[in-house]
């Protein structure tokens, strides 16, 4: 699909938000401001979260937990090894039941990502519009 725009990459994210369940794990895939983090606080939005959602870049997650379903925000982008990522409670965040939302997430060839997770791939085509693919767990 094409998204002209942030305000319509954040519309894609609260409908987005409507399909998610606990524990559900999305991949987010584009270069730097490609959109991953409009996306985010779309589905932040959808989900009844009243933080807004920022990159987590630098504290590698951010917890919502005030919304309909509880969040982890993850930026792997500073990361260097995936141990790095264990080190910080990957592991207890998969089974947390949180809806996992990682930006830069193939960062370690799907070293840490479940086989479920569901990809999303954005892709630049000028400066305002992107192409976002999804490509569903186990498809």
């Amino acid at each position: 699909m094409v998204v002209q725009g942030e305000e319509a990459m954040r519309l894609l994210g609260k409908r987005l938000a409507g399909e998610l369940e606990a524990g559900d794990v999305l991949g987010l895939v584009g270069e730097l401001g490609a959109g991953k983090t409009r996306l985010v606080q779309g589905i932040l939005d959808g989900l009844g979260c009243k933080q807004t959602g920022t990159s987590p870049t630098f504290s590698i997650v951010h917890e919502h937990t005030d919304g309909c379903l509880p969040v982890a925000h993850f930026d792997l982008y500073r990361l260097e090894r995936p141990d790095e990522a264990l080190q910080i409670g990957w592991d207890e965040y998969l089974t947390s039941g949180m809806v996992l939302l990682v930006e830069w997430a193939d960062r370690f060839d799907g070293e840490l990502l479940p086989k479920e997770t569901t990809w999303m791939q954005i892709e630049r085509m000028g400066e305002t519009m992107r192409r976002v693919r999804i490509e569903q767990a186990g498809s």
